[in-house]
């Protein structure tokens, strides 16, 4: 395949410094303010008049707020009973469960069906089976063996209904079919299914999109290139090691897979997106798409188009590479611009990594003025780019609307099940305007991952789904700027620390992401200049121990403080050496490159644990009652040399823990 340009730009560049780039932006193009909240307005207006009316699941995310511990137990007990096979199991969750929310005094807030009967029936389940009830007598016995059963039916039930409302169609027929009955609407169907764990599994995967592509293209296309079906397809569910790590091996087998599957699409005249992942995989996902993208077969075709996280603060850089990669094939492609799905993970995996900063905003104001500039950015592309404006946000549609200037190469999409009053009310009022689905597709048992994301993404109160229907939240804090709210409040969170300081005063050990093609390329470059053959024996030498032995008279005698500085420095040299270190755990220890970042990590994490200790515990302040009441100060004594036999499977980590 031919030569494609790499995307590099900074993994989690600093908030602040992004924050003045998009309000000094957003000054010099914010003319239209009043008519933007006029539309946002009219809109919000629909919403709460419509709001009951539709029943849905937007209803229920609503009634059980993830902010309440009745939708904290609820959405678990979903999720939970999805992957439940055996009956035995299911009883003693739903038990356990219902004691987590006071649904017997939940009253409902909402008129509509869905919601009541889910407030009844969980309600009446918490009368009916109490915390740690047993079958200790007759009458016991009988209500376990009658109530649960029925408690496990009506929720599996309930799961159901939820999945009828997030996902379009069991099979890409039924959704076709389904379809029909909107015509008014475009779609884009995605396949239910990601992060493939075998060969096996991507192989099904990749049938399962072959069968769909084809069966969408013999359901017939629009002729225009806007008006064309879609699908949508996530790379990850198209290899078992779709990882940073595994680039070779990635960028061998992955390539032809995804060129399979855009070529057919390209042979039915449909609309082919790649869906964005994570932060991690960014880099890995833009050398695939663009090996593919130039691939000469699929010359002349438009409809190859990729999705872009406006949570992610490399965004704007996405695009910028995407629109110059297709001007440089001459060809004209499609971006959906979405705020993001997976806020929780990244900052999740961030912290667990120890990186130096998010490479998503930690404030959703941030998440919306970044979404308004990359729209911006995106119509100023047109007609090269084809920009689709994914959002159920009120305020961000009415932006869009006044950005835009027509209503003709551009379009909007939803999600199936959220944001039908908002769309329903856009689109009878300006009959120019086109909106498509985004229509998942697949069985009930491949319903978790998707459902527990679109739980997460607009169950909770902060969300402008759940904010927007609700009448007591003011008009005024849903009309407000992004850009408002960020020069009034800052870019980040102050309640989120940065990964570092996660621990507050314990330091947090400094890693890495290996999805990022500079660091990963600096680290390399450490190990690769500690070559394994001349490094000295991984043995203490019989002097060294001589030399400890001599020495523990004067450590005995040596304050608490120092030695904690001196462990403070020792975790500073582990990790200022690890390129050393981890030469050594992959050369003696067949560590992984992950594995063995990981305990060198953990070793400097011990030595900065116990040097925190020692000064809480053997600070001079610290006085334990003595005899006769007296106060002493508590003494740090060892009990004499030690030699530690550093063990195989952490022989870095426990080595030094155990020192």
């Amino acid at each position: 395949m031919a030569a494609f340009p790499l995307f590099d730009a900074p993994y989690a560049e600093d908030d602040d410094a992004i924050a003045a780039q998009l309000l000094a932006a957003d000054r010099a193009a914010s003319t239209q303010r009043e008519a933007i909240e006029r539309a946002a307005r009219a809109l919000i207006g629909a919403i709460r008049e419509q709001s009951g009316g539709f029943g849905g699941v937007e209803e229920l995310l609503r009634e059980f707020s993830l902010s309440t511990r009745e939708g904290i137990a609820l959405m678990v007990l979903a999720e939970a009973l999805l992957r439940i096979p055996d009956t035995e199991t299911a009883d003693r969750l739903i038990e356990d469960k219902l004691a987590a929310g006071d649904f017997e005094h939940h009253r409902a807030k909402s008129d509509a069906l869905l919601v009541n009967a889910s407030v009844w029936a969980l309600a009446l389940s918490a009368k009916t089976i109490q915390p740690g009830e047993t079958p200790e007598g007759i009458l016991g016995a009988l209500a376990k063996r009658i109530g649960l059963p029925a408690v496990r039916t009506a929720m599996r039930q309930a799961m159901r209904v939820m999945g009828q409302h997030f996902v379009f169609g069991e099979n890409i027929e039924g959704a076709l079919k389904r379809a029909e009955d909107a015509p008014r609407y475009r779609y884009s169907f995605d396949m239910l299914g990601e992060g493939a764990r075998t060969a096996e599994d991507a192989a099904r995967y990749r049938d399962s999109y072959l069968r769909a592509i084809h069966a969408i293209g013999k359901n017939g296309a629009a002729s225009s290139f806007e008006g064309r079906p879609g699908i949508s397809v996530k790379l990850s569910a198209l290899h078992p090691r779709y990882e940073a790590i595994s680039v070779d091996r990635v960028m061998k087998e992955l390539p032809p897979v995804l060129l399979e599957l855009a070529q057919a699409a390209k042979s039915h005249g449909l609309q082919f997106t790649v869906d964005a992942e994570e932060a991690d995989r960014l880099e890995l996902s833009l050398d695939v798409i663009a090996s593919v993208f130039a691939d000469p077969s699929l010359s002349g075709w438009d409809g190859f188009g990729i999705a872009v996280q406006a949570y992610q603060k490399r965004a704007s850089a996405v695009i910028g590479w995407f629109a110059t990669l297709a001007k440089q094939n001459n060809r004209r492609a499609t971006i959906r611009l979405v705020k993001g799905a997976y806020w929780d993970t990244e900052i999740k995996r961030a912290q667990e990594r120890g990186l130096s900063g998010y490479p998503v905003f930690t404030r959703k104001a941030m998440t919306d003025l970044n979404y308004e500039f990359c729209a911006r950015q995106l119509l100023a592309l047109r007609p090269h780019i084809y920009p689709q404006f994914a959002t159920h946000n009120a305020l961000t549609v009415a932006n869009v609307l006044a950005l835009a200037g027509d209503g003709e190469s551009f379009e909007f999409q939803r999600l199936h099940g959220m944001g039908e009053a908002l769309y329903e009310k856009l689109l009878t009022d300006n009959k120019q305007l086109s909106c498509r689905i985004y229509a998942p597709v697949g069985a009930h048992v491949d319903l978790l991952a998707y459902l527990v994301r679109r739980l997460l993404e607009n169950g909770a109160n902060s969300s402008f789904a759940s904010a927007s229907a609700d009448p007591e939240v003011p008009l005024e804090k849903l009309l407000r700027a992004p850009a408002d709210d960020v020069a009034a409040r800052g870019a980040k969170n102050t309640k989120i620390p940065l990964p570092r300081d996660l621990y507050g005063t314990l330091k947090n050990s400094a890693g890495m992401e290996f999805g990022h093609r500079a660091s990963l390329r600096e680290l390399l470059s450490e190990i690769a200049s500690s070559t394994p053959g001349k490094q000295a024996a991984a043995r203490a030498p019989k002097d060294a121990i001589e030399v400890a032995i001599a020495n523990f008279p004067r450590w005995q005698t040596t304050p608490a403080n120092e030695r904690a500085a001196i462990l403070e420095r020792a975790a500073d040299l582990l990790q200022a050496r690890r390129g050393r270190l981890l030469a050594l755990l992959q050369s003696e220890g067949k560590k992984t490159l992950d594995d063995a970042l990981g305990e060198v990590r953990e070793a400097a994490d011990f030595c900065r644990y116990y040097a925190s200790e020692t000064r809480r515990l053997f600070s001079s302040d610290t006085l334990l009652p003595g005899p006769a009441g007296e106060r002493n100060v508590l003494r740090l004594i060892g009990r004499g040399p030690f030699v530690a036999i550093s063990p195989w499977n952490f022989p870095l980590a426990i080595l030094v823990g155990l020192t």
